[in-house]
């Protein structure tokens, strides 16, 4: 459920209305449907479009055991499609229903396995075997038992009384243009892997004359490899809050929006007790600190889906709609969520704002190494002894991350290749860990630091199978909208699963880069741009790799022909 505290709810109530409905059935029935369609004045169609959009919602009853198995990235490293087979093997015929599951934010703790939507962490086939075997009888399933995230963080300027002082210190001052340049004079950009510059982006709502404005925090990192922000909130949930009230006060915002991903559960009570908190301490809500100002925050459970993670998708699932990107022009910053003024920014860049605004531009200039500014999240998980979040100095080698903090490849083997941003970044062989996390120096290397999700593998992995399992990732997630993606990422998962099964047509090149260049200048969102990028790196660095399937019917790692069916 929202959190709505002191103040309008700011999203529509749909979500809770079907949420509900599937508590009380396992499902949603059609007169369940039509109840909601009652209670909320809207067409029936309007309601079963929004519930058959999103993967949380069933409209038929479930299997006893619904089991899904993520098999994203560093899961896949994790043999966790192996163990989804297993699984469909052994329990063949039974009333359970074995599926994949695109990332389940659990990167550094897979293989991960929902159970009747119960997230469980480094699961082996028989410890899956024993949860769906207590489905089956019909008994409770046992609680999962979250690993709490190390996280060392030396940017956090608080002692653990004196938080919040950045805000304090501002609703006195109220020199919101002040702390507009400061965030301009630290270059401060989205953290979340778009880059834009936040000081602009908060300046440009500033200056919309509509009185009524916006700010959501995009807390729905979702793309494998992706973890970061889920270890700041369970670390600093109060540098997260202490941000985003920051930036509403800054723009005139009265109303904020904390968009979380549906499998953060256990993330939902940390910041609704922060929150309280900051209601209880007069952070939030009317006459904040004594004075005139007004900002009431809530949190939005995201109903699923990897493309909810695009900011104008995520504004459309706030009002109740399915998730599809809006045409751009016009800018959240113009006309976002209900079509006003909306700040969006993600969980990082919201953090560092306070850290910032405390310790100043010169500190963070000093975090850097080798001519790089300041320090960031990165996430490390698939081949690795210790994966895990790290913030690092920005400047700091793939190298001194993936075989230091990290701790390097499982004894016995060696670093083959490396994915910087997840699947979007593409991948980059093991000669490349030498290169500086630093946006320009990245960029000028044809990659991104992106939204730090290195995911590594090593010398076991089949490149031209991991292209294979990021595309297809895209495929899944793909909304459905505009039809280059929809249908141009299922022509690239039959490209690709016939070249790891030896077959290349003799026009397949020639065909890649004609569907990858009309993703890239056709499809609505980031999601279709980036669908190439994974095949295209590994074309490129991989080749003779890729080529050896096709000429000589040889994967040199053994995980090709061996298993060539569609996990999907």
């Amino acid at each position: 459920m929202a959190l709505r505290v002191n103040g309008p709810g700011s999203h529509s109530p749909i979500f809770d209305e079907l949420r509900a409905v599937q508590r009380q059935h396992g499902y949603l029935p059609e007169a369940g449907l039509r109840a909601v369609a009652a209670r909320l004045d809207l067409p029936l169609y309007r309601v079963h479009s929004v519930a058959s959009f999103y993967p949380h919602f069933f409209l038929k009853p479930p299997a006893r055991a619904e089991v899904r198995v993520c098999g994203d990235m560093a899961c896949h490293r994790y043999r966790a499609n192996d163990l989804r087979a297993a699984l469909a093997r052994r329990f063949q015929g039974q009333d359970v229903n074995v599926a994949a599951v695109s990332c389940l934010g659990r990167c550094d703790v897979g293989p991960a396995v929902v159970v009747n939507d119960r997230i469980y962490e480094r699961v082996s086939e028989p410890d899956a075997a024993a949860l769906i075997s207590t489905a089956l009888g019909g008994q409770p399933l046992p609680p999962p038992t979250h690993r709490q995230p190390s996280l060392v963080t030396f940017s956090d300027p608080y002692e653990a009384n004196a938080r919040y002082g950045v805000l304090r210190k501002f609703v006195a001052s109220r020199d919101w243009a002040g702390l507009i340049a400061t965030l301009k004079d630290s270059g401060l950009r989205g953290l979340g892997g778009a880059g834009f510059p936040t000081g602009m982006k908060w300046e440009l709502v500033r200056n919309q004359k509509e009185p009524l404005k916006y700010i959501v925090c995009n807390a729905d990192e979702s793309e494998p490899g992706t973890i970061k922000d889920r270890h700041i909130m369970t670390h600093a949930p109060h540098l997260l809050i202490e941000g985003i009230i920051l930036g509403a006060l800054t723009v005139g915002a009265q109303h904020g929006i904390l968009y979380l991903r549906h499998e953060y559960d256990d993330l939902e009570h940390i910041l609704h007790d922060e929150i309280r908190r900051c209601y209880a301490a007069g952070l939030l809500g009317t006459r904040i600190l004594g004075s005139d100002l007004s900002f009431d925050l809530e949190i939005f459970i995201s109903p699923g889906g990897y493309i909810c993670g695009e900011e104008t998708a995520l504004l459309e699932a706030i009002e109740g709609k399915r998730a599809e990107p809006r045409n751009k022009p016009p800018f959240p910053g113009v006309q976002g969520l209900w079509q006003k003024p909306t700040v969006i920014n993600n969980v990082e860049t919201f953090y560092f704002v306070p850290v910032i605004l405390a310790r100043g531009v010169e500190w963070l200039k000093a975090q850097g190494k080798n001519g790089a500014v300041g320090t960031k999240f990165i996430g490390v998980s698939g081949d690795v002894q210790r994966p895990g979040v790290f913030e690092i100095a920005m400047g700091t080698t793939y190298r001194e991350l993936v075989e230091g903090l990290a701790g390097g490849p499982p004894p016995g083997h060696a670093i083959k290749a490396f994915a910087p941003s997840g699947p979007a970044g593409g991948y980059l062989p093991a000669s490349m860990l030498d290169l500086p996390i630093d946006w320009a120096a990245m960029m000028k290397a044809g990659a991104t630091v992106g939204s730090g999700a290195v995911v590594v593998c090593d010398d076991r992995a089949c490149m031209l199978d991991m292209a294979l399992n990021s595309v297809r990732f895209f495929r899944n997630e793909s909304c459905g909208k505009c039809v280059p993606c929809r249908t141009g990422s299922q022509k690239l998962v039959d490209i690709l699963t016939d070249w790891t099964r030896g077959h290349r047509g003799a026009d397949d090149v020639v065909l890649f880069d004609e569907l990858s260049h009309t993703l890239r200048v056709t499809s609505i969102c980031g999601l279709g741009q980036v669908i190439p990028n994974p095949i295209a790196s590994v074309m490129k660095h991989f080749t003779a790799e890729v080529d050896a399937h096709v000429r000589e019917r040889r994967c040199a790692a053994g995980v090709c022909f061996a298993n060539s069916s569609d996990p999907s």
